[in-house]
């Protein structure tokens, strides 16, 4: 006797692409968070003088801070620093109100776990402000 394949009832069919269609809806989910997380949309340096930073949040506290890129805070850029940036956080606290030079990550989206912008500082140094000049010696 010839045995004929097993033919599928139309609940076994649906429930067999239904865990096709969710297999494939979790990695897409992964790969967009991958996405987000490790790729990011631009990076460079801004110069300011440091006027904030703030550790703030109910759920999630995430450090932010605010720097004046202009005469008078005309210019404010706010930005977030990520909770593994121990060393961003103090260098920050230390010049608070001088003027500095921040290295910062732009991302394609900021969740609220991360912070409240989308900009993210790695780096801090302390330079010279343009607005205030050294005095002249008289004398030459």
């Amino acid at each position: 006797m010839e045995t004929s394949p097993k033919k599928l009832t139309f609940l076994q069919k649906v429930a067999k692409y239904f865990k096709r269609f969710l297999f494939a809806m979790v990695l897409v989910v992964i790969a967009f968070f991958t996405f987000i997380y490790y790729v990011p949309y631009s990076e460079g340096f801004r110069s300011g003088e440091l006027i904030k930073i703030s550790r703030k949040g109910m759920v999630f506290k995430t450090w932010e801070g605010e720097m004046s890129q202009g005469i008078s805070g005309a210019q404010i850029f706010k930005f977030s620093i990520a909770n593994k940036e121990k060393q961003v956080v103090s260098d920050l606290e230390k010049y608070q109100g001088k003027y500095v030079k921040l290295t910062y990550v732009e991302r394609y989206r900021a969740f609220s776990w991360w912070g409240d912008t989308r900009y993210f500082v790695t780096q801090v140094e302390e330079e010279d402000s343009p607005f205030v000049r050294p005095k002249q010696n008289s004398e030459q």
